[in-house]
Formats: C-alpha cells, structure tokens, sequence
C-alpha cells in the first residue's frame, strides 16, 4: 500500500540527498475575518478533495473542481469546510504522509487554485479549514531522507531516533519503532511483513503510524517554528484555521507514557493560541483519547466528538439506551465541540446508509440527531445525499468519488482514481436536489432552520427528557425557545407541549395543541412563547 523510505545509497543514486524545504520564518500577517458573524457555530463539512470533483479529465478531484461546486454547498446552507490534506504528500491518496507543508498537492492544482477557493468561498460566507498534519511527515520528506542518508546531517535531529528503545512498546498493537536500513520497497503495507529491528543499530526511527510516516521530534524548538511558520504560511493566505491532527502524539515520554502527555498538549495550546492569534479563525482537534478534554477552548478551541458518534448511531437505530446516553452527554459537553457521524477513518463507522441498511427514515432521525444540538456538526462528503461506501481495503469504502449525477459526474475520464458508489442511480446530488422529499432536501431544511435560529445555533440545552424511545429537549438563546423532539420508536408517541407552541418542522407556522402525538420515527420542531 506504500512505498517505504529507500536506503542511503539509493537516495544519493535518486538525486534526492540534497532535496531541500522551504523553511525560511513567515511572519505574521493577521487581518480580520470577513466571513459572517458566528460562521464557526454553522454546520461544516468534510470534503475529500481527490473524491469531490474533478475538472481536468485526469481522474481525481482537484481544486478547481471544488471551487466549481461551492455554489452547490451554498444552496445546502454549510458555512464551513475541513479539506482533508491538500498539501503535497507521498501517498497520493489520503494526504497525511506529507512531503511539502507549504505546497499543493500537484495532482489537486497550485497555490493559485487555492487562492481563488478561498476568494470565491469567502464570496458565499462559507469558511475554508485545512487539515494540517503536525506528529509525523513522510517517510519522503526531503529532511528525513537526509536523515537517513547522513547521519551528521542537520536534519538528524529533526526526527525520533533510539539504537534500543526497550521492550513494552504497543502502539494499535504494533511496536513503533524501524530500522531505516533495510530494503523497504518490499513492504506491502502489512505490518506481519515487516523485519525485525536490530537493537544498537543508530538508524532505528519513530513511527506512532508506521514505518512510512516517520515522528518529528518536537523537543527541538527548530521543528516547533517551522511548523509556526508553516501554519502561518497559509493563515497569511486567508485560510480561516485548521484541524489539527494527532495532537495527543505529539510527545511520547516512554512505552508506557505515550499517549496524550503533558508536553503534548501544552504544544496544542501553542500551536491553538498561534492560529487564534489571527481574528475569527477556527481550531479543532483530533484527539480520540481525551476529546473533551481537548474540547476546551483554553487547550484546542473544539475537538471532535468521537465515541459520541456511535450512541448517536445507535440512537437512530432505535436503542433506547443509546438514546438516553446521547441526551445525556449534551448536558455536560462543551458547545466547542465537533459533532459527527463518522469521518474519513473506518474506525468511526461505515457511511451513513451502509450503517442504517437504506433506511432512510432512520437516516434522517441520525441527521437530526446532531444538527439541531450543540456543538458545530461536521457532515461527511456525500452524506447529505445518502451515499453508500463501496468495497476496498482499510478506509476506502469510506473515500469513494461523489456522486453528482445518475451516471457519476464526477469526471470526464474513462476510469476514476477509485470506483462510483453502486447506489448512485438515485441517491446523487442531482436527483435529490430535484427531489422535495430527498434526504438532501431534509438536511437543507434542518441546516436553514439552524442558521435562521439563534437557539438553535447558540443555544443552551434545557429541559431534556428521554421517555423509551422519545427524546425531546429545548434550546434557549436569549428571548428564542426551541423544541426538538424526536421518535426513534416504530410506534406513535405522546408529547405535551406547552401554550404558545408553534410548529416550525415540518409544517412551519402551525399552531400545536397542547398534547400531540408524534408519528413513528419523526421529528417535530417547535418555536415556545418567550418567557
């Protein structure tokens, strides 16, 4: 699956020893947002620019053909996107084995191309968020390479390395530590495939994600400002943030102390405070060990709700101590953080429609679920269209191109870099947009409703209650009261609403009585009288 770094000879045979980086100080430039008020409490979402839209005919998605579909992301009402990585990286495929922090990936365009994405993203009020990849580089990283080939090289101290890093290592049940000596272009990415170390060898680097993404050391303050540099690179180009990945990596004490130190996350708070420095930008963290924790907004500013993401799918399949466990965790979480239903990494689930078998009624019960709550909802590409996955190996059912059309519309080439999702006949952006009862249509509804409301965007969460498989709830911004409530239950519910109730989904404006039923698997919304 990747290549692995070749050995000193062969760099010097390459021509590539003498590779160099650009890693000259950039100072800071910080201008005021001119995106709208309160864009980061939007909905955002995630988009996988090789899987979006391609414009040139080649197979993969690119800018351009981002920067062509932002009118449709208008139309959906999102205010913010996370590009997955765009810079230049080894993989060719998810970005996060990173080659260049201050380039575009060539197969998605130049630096030109992301300058007019920002321009016309900003001409729509929607805000634009890179992925920015902090713990490791690629094995192909021009300074790593010289690491390896000379060992006085400058660039040594730059990475992690230990002629004997001892015993108890587990990492993902995989000992982390390599040997840059050895012939890598054998490796098929399976770890079982690897060779064993040789202890005492000066060549044995530091991989928390394997042996083609090796660790920076950031105890060298070197690495810490060219990365301060680097994040400041693109914040001076008008980027509105970023999503810091791996933050709790970014310092390993020992075997047994490696996960989430101390010095990690006084360097995300760093790293936060730098990005912050800039008005109105937006900081959210992937931190799978401790997420709310890193959800403070004095360490990280927002973090990524994960293992929230499963009772919320659970939830929608009816399991009514899912539902209670979902009801429960907003009282308690802080409104910074980024809710979900799963993302790029298989680990947090199937898509949508694979997890629900096509159910499209609890489809929209999961949508719900995490679009009129607290916190900022991230959507993954396609969701909004009830894209299914495909078949492939690790995260790939998960990063298929999107469906535009009946037939694709992804691109003019013959053969995409990866195969159509097989349920694109009907569920593709074009027919549902056209569609009133589409699910596209049910979030468009749910994300206006959000933006139109301060509560609703703003809001506190109030008054909750959970009765078997009914949860209803209010959110509460100054004078403005709204009432959520939804059915993951097969049968009707009871519901006793207060005087002055008004219905505003899914018939706006009508009055409520003052005891309703809701209809299986539904979801009502109501505007309260002002108390």
């Amino acid at each position: 699956m990747h290549k692995m770094l070749l050995p000193a000879l062969a760099l010097a045979a390459a021509g590539l020893a003498q590779a160099q980086i650009d890693t000259r100080a950039v100072p800071a430039q910080p201008q005021a947002s001119t995106l709208p008020a309160n864009w980061q409490h939007g909905v955002f979402m995630e988009v996988f620019v090789r899987g979006y839209q391609d414009s040139d005919g080649d197979g993969i998605g690119d800018l351009r053909g981002l920067t062509r579909r932002l009118d449709y992301l208008q139309k959906l009402g999102i205010s913010g996107l996370w590009l997955m990585p765009i810079t230049a990286s080894s993989d060719h495929d998810h970005g996060y084995a990173t080659t260049d922090y201050r380039g575009i990936e060539p197969q998605y365009g130049t630096l030109a191309d992301f300058d007019a994405l920002i321009r016309e993203a900003h001409k729509r009020g929607i805000g634009i968020v890179m992925d920015y990849v902090i713990n490791h580089a690629s094995w192909q990283f021009p300074p790593f390479q010289q690491a390896v080939a000379d060992r006085a090289s400058p660039w040594r101290s730059w990475f992690v390395w230990n002629p004997d890093p001892g015993p108890g290592w587990d990492i993902w049940g995989k000992f982390p530590w390599y040997d840059a000596a050895w012939q890598p272009w054998t490796w098929t990415g399976e770890w079982k495939d690897l060779p064993p170390i040789k202890p005492g060898s000066p060549d044995i680097f530091f991989g928390t994600f394997g042996p083609h993404m090796p660790d920076f050391n950031l105890r060298n303050p070197e690495v810490v400002r060219y990365h301060e540099d680097s994040l400041r690179f693109w914040l001076n180009r008008g980027l509105d943030g970023y999503r810091l990945d791996a933050v709790p990596h970014l310092i390993e004490n020992s075997a047994k102390d490696w996960n989430d130190q101390p010095e990690s996350r006084a360097l995300t708070r760093q790293f936060q405070d730098l990005i912050k420095s800039y008005p109105g930008r937006y900081v959210v963290c992937e931190a799978t060990a401790e997420p709310i924790a890193y959800g403070n907004p004095e360490l990280c500013g927002g973090a990524f709700a994960f293992n929230q993401n499963y009772e919320l799918m659970k939830a929608a399949k009816g399991d009514a101590t899912a539902v209670q466990k979902v009801a429960d965790y907003y009282r308690s979480m802080s409104p910074t953080m980024a809710t979900f239903l799963h993302n790029h990494d298989i680990f947090t689930g199937q898509r949508v429609w694979d997890q629900l078998h096509g159910d499209e009624a609890r489809y929209r019960l999961a949508a719900a679920s995490y679009l009129l709550l607290p916190g900022t909802p991230f959507v993954y590409y396609g969701e909004e269209i009830g894209q299914a996955g495909i078949d492939g190996r690790h995260d790939e059912p998960l990063r298929a191109p999107m469906s535009w059309t009946p037939s694709g519309g992804f691109t003019t080439a013959a053969q995409p870099f990866r195969p159509l999702s097989l349920n694109r006949s009907r569920h593709n952006a074009e027919s549902q947009q056209r569609d009133p009862d589409s699910l596209f249509n049910f979030y468009r509804k749910l994300i206006a409703l959000r933006r139109a409301s301060p509560a609703l965007t703003l809001g506190r969460y109030e008054a909750d209650q959970v009765d078997g498989q009914l949860w209803h709830f209010q959110r509460v911004h100054g004078g403005e009261r709204v009432l959520v409530a939804i059915n993951y239950g097969d049968t009707p519910a009871a519901l006793e609403l207060p005087a002055g109730a008004r219905m505003l989904h899914p018939k706006p404006g009508a009055a409520a009585p003052g005891r309703t039923t809701l209809p299986p698997l539904s979801v009502r919304i109501y505007r309260l009288a002002a108390r």
